[in-house]
């Protein structure tokens, strides 16, 4: 059924119905999480947190015109990062929203060809996927001037030829649904540092944030790993009718993250990994961030995530998930020499699965955790089969 704008506006009282609300404390949005390292929580954001976040994403984005920006939206609205970065930003700054109902690359493509967006938040996913387009040379991008992507870790490579192929400024942002998003990122355009790479960024404006030890709120020496914690005015108020876990994420009013990580001496942030996703194998820690990276590196392949699954001499193995590019081909053997080049011995994958695709959440984040639960089960029923 179609509505028309100016009809509805019609039937609107103009005595619109008003509510006394404690803008600091009330909860505006409940946001589930993704799921992707446990069972999702609700997520109590104020309209406090939303509206400070958009105001931190208006200050790093500050060469942006208000009125005069038209900002791209692949992002779904039901994901903190798309309602941030997205649709309040461009109702706060009173900019234009071209918006798509899915992730598809030639309507991207196309869209963008057309109606030439300037500011293009997304994630590493849709970027990968843009790039490898076939078609992507008949299309101008040249509008986009600035592109934070979230959810996930951002390849180098990926950043490189996508600065490339559109002229603007794609950097690697950081943050959880409970910062709503968002807490670091690195700078778009003044400030910003070539040397820097792999890094989240610094905290946004506001933020703090610290490398806390494993009981302490003391923030550790610079360059040493430990868990990345933030406070700021975007930090949750607490998970849905869960206050056990709402106590065990906050110490000393310091969010932790869940992330392993550090601070080098200019004050950048790096993350080693998600404290639940590090691959314990013999005895080494591994991080899949690492090995990923590496694997980015390799021209044959389009996407990739590392798990750690059940061994029973190591303990835990690393075993790398791969979508190759369209027309692309590579070994197991070829994959492995490969990783032996540029990786330690222990930290190369023992195993390799290629795939079609890889399981993902709504924008794009992929889910290293079902890909675990799957190949637990696999093994289970091997063992009552056998």
């Amino acid at each position: 059924m179609n509505h028309l704008y100016t009809e509805i506006m019609k039937r609107t009282k103009m005595d619109p119905i008003r509510f006394n609300f404690d803008f600091d404390k009330d909860i505006a949005l409940i946001q589930y999480t993704g799921g992707t390292t446990g069972p999702p929580k609700g997520v109590m954001l104020t309209h406090e947190n939303l509206i400070s976040n958009t105001a931190m994403c208006n200050a790093w984005l500050y060469k942006c015109k208000e009125g005069e920006e038209t900002i791209m939206g692949v992002l779904p609205f039901f994901h903190v990062y798309g309602m941030t970065t997205v649709l309040i930003l461009t109702v706060m700054l009173g900019n234009k929203m071209v918006l798509l109902p899915k992730p598809d690359m030639e309507m991207t493509l196309k869209t963008i060809d057309k109606q030439k967006p300037t500011l293009f938040p997304g994630a590493p996913t849709l970027y990968i996927g843009l790039l490898n387009h076939p078609d992507i040379g008949k299309y101008d991008l040249s509008s986009i001037t600035a592109c934070i992507s979230g959810s996930a870790a951002l390849p180098i490579e990926v950043k490189e030829k996508f600065e490339k192929v559109s002229g603007g400024k794609l950097v690697e942002g950081y943050g959880l649904t409970e910062t709503s998003p968002v807490s670091h990122a690195n700078f778009v355009w003044e400030g910003a540092d070539p040397s820097i790479k792999g890094s989240i960024g610094v905290p946004w404006p506001n933020t703090d944030s610290r490398i806390l030890g494993p009981e302490s709120s003391e923030a550790l020496a610079t360059g040493e790993i430990g868990e990345i914690a933030v406070k700021g005015p975007q930090v949750m108020k607490g998970y849905w009718n869960l206050p056990e876990d709402t106590a065990a994420t906050f110490r000393d009013d310091w969010l932790l993250t869940g992330d392993l990580g550090y601070m080098d001496d200019k004050g950048y942030f790096y993350i080693v990994d998600r404290k639940k996703d590090m691959i314990i194998a013999s005895g080494f820690n591994i991080s899949p961030r690492e090995v990923e990276e590496i694997l980015y590196e390799h021209d044959a392949i389009l996407e990739c995530v590392v798990a750690g699954v059940p061994d029973a001499y190591r303990g835990e193995t690393v075993k790398a998930y791969i979508v190759l590019k369209e027309g692309a081909s590579v070994s197991e053997e070829a994959l492995d020499k490969f990783c032996r080049e540029h990786l330690a011995a222990f930290k190369v994958p023992r195993q390799y699965e290629f795939r079609t695709e890889l399981p993902k959440t709504a924008v794009g984040k992929i889910l290293r955790r079902s890909l675990i639960e799957e190949e637990k089960k696999k093994q289970q029923e091997s063992l009552v089969n056998s």
